[in-house]
């Protein structure tokens, strides 16, 4: 009797993944700092990444495994659904915290910019920055982006991916309806257009990237874009992965029409994903290249 359960939570079993993805997440950070260092670690530093990287990744399999091991075990009560659903809102809002570091620099660089002198090789296109802060020319090369830096289209490939990103999450809502109403060939249909749109945004952003005007370092605009643009990129990625997941659950029949958390998760993600991207697009490629020289 003393033994007794007269709650609606679930006493978890004993578990040794968090002692595995802590000793992980610390010889990936080692691996980085040895990559940095070449010199005092020599080759060393990839190899400690890769195997901190690859800890860290078995980690999350096991981890995910056994919640997916408790849900169908029943042990996701309606309380313990309802907060897994609130750490997966907490988590999305320290992403939205993230993204307005960047936006926060971004608009510190745009509308206090550093004043610089670009001039663009006719024949290599190899840009030559100068710092102008000081000189008796600053006031006029006092501009965002720099004067004599060319910019991307707005209204071509982004505004490609924009379309994309915004079918995408028409699409994945599209399977969250069909596996509401039990309709598990329209679940899969619609997640498997999900996954190529998302794959789809990711290949044009790279080639994007290799086509791009403009270098990561010496610049804060090339800085900002990058880190911006590029970290949404990279939640790009982990959110199709995260829909790949889902499809093949999907596959094996894990969700149902009352119980389908992992899908919800993956759909709230996305859509985060979607609304960031309408923001860079304004900002970063509308407002923030406006006026300057496009790139062919």
């Amino acid at each position: 009797m003393a033994g007794a359960k007269n709650h609606d939570y679930h006493i978890l079993p004993p578990s040794i993944n968090p002692l595995i993805g802590s000793f992980a997440a610390l010889t990936m950070f080692f691996g980085l700092v040895m990559m940095f260092q070449p010199k005092v670690f020599g080759g060393y530093g990839s190899l400690v990444f890769g195997g901190g990287l690859i800890a860290v990744l078995y980690t999350f399999w096991t981890w995910w495994s056994d919640v997916i091991k408790e849900a169908h075990a029943g042990d996701h009560t309606p309380v313990v659904s309802l907060h897994l659903r609130y750490g997966m809102i907490l988590f999305i809002a320290s992403e939205v915290m993230f993204f307005v570091g960047w936006f926060w620099a971004w608009f510190d660089f745009s509308l206090f910019p550093v004043p610089l002198e670009i001039v663009r090789d006719p024949e290599t296109h190899a840009l030559t920055i100068t710092n102008l802060f000081g000189q008796d020319s600053a006031a006029a090369a006092t501009q965002f982006p720099a004067k004599g830096m060319e910019v991307f289209d707005a209204f071509s490939l982004p505004l490609l991916n924009t379309l994309i990103l915004l079918c995408s999450g028409t699409t994945v809502t599209w399977a969250h309806h069909a596996l509401i109403h039990g309709d598990r060939k329209g679940l899969i249909n619609g997640l498997w257009v999900t996954v190529i749109l998302g794959a789809l945004f990711s290949c044009i952003q790279a080639y994007e990237y290799s086509s791009a005007p403009f270098p990561f370092g010496g610049l804060n605009y090339g800085s900002a874009f990058y880190m911006a643009t590029g970290f949404h990129g990279f939640h790009v990625l982990v959110g199709t992965i995260f829909l790949i997941v889902c499809l093949a659950r999907a596959y094996a029949g894990h969700f149902t029409p009352k119980q389908h958390f992992g899908f919800e998760a993956a759909a709230w993600y996305w859509h985060f994903v979607d609304v960031v991207w309408l923001f860079l697009f304004v900002v970063v490629y509308v407002w923030g290249g406006w006026g300057a020289p496009v790139h062919a």
